[in-house]
């Protein structure tokens, strides 16, 4: 075995170390929904172009949220609280155990506070002179 340092893997690379990690995950666990679905909440313009939205996934019974971004000419319009209230009944309906997520000390974390997010983690100096928040908010008692 050789181990190397890749700067440019290809998907397939990736799918590989998914793939085994996820088949462990899902043996150790006991849990059928380890798999990573993603899913998206676009928004979208009258012509049909996507302009922003939700990007996220299911992965072992939680909704991950990875991005979310509303153009700055569309904010204050109360479309990220919609996008995220999207992705809210889609992980309810799903009967998911809950959401996180994770942002910057100069992005969106009093937003995400105001939608019933917790703060559950932080990393000082990421980037530096900023802070790294991981938010979760529980669907179930």
């Amino acid at each position: 075995m050789k181990i190397v340092v890749d700067t440019n893997p290809v998907a397939a690379d990736y799918d590989i170390i998914a793939d085994g990690l996820l088949a462990f995950n899902a043996a150790a666990s006991g849990r059928p929904r380890t798999a990573k679905t993603d899913f998206a909440v676009l928004l979208r313009d009258d012509d049909g172009a996507t302009v922003g939205g939700l990007w996220g996934a299911v992965f072992s019974d939680w909704l991950f949220i990875e991005l979310l971004y509303v153009p700055d000419s569309l904010r204050g319009q109360d479309l990220g609280s919609q996008l995220m209230a999207k992705a809210e009944a889609h992980a309810r309906a799903q009967d998911l155990t809950g959401i996180w997520l994770d942002t910057y000390s100069f992005q969106a974390r009093p937003f995400y506070e105001k939608l019933g997010f917790a703060v559950v983690g932080e990393i000082v100096d990421m980037p530096p002179g900023s802070s790294r928040y991981f938010l979760s908010k529980p669907l179930k008692p």
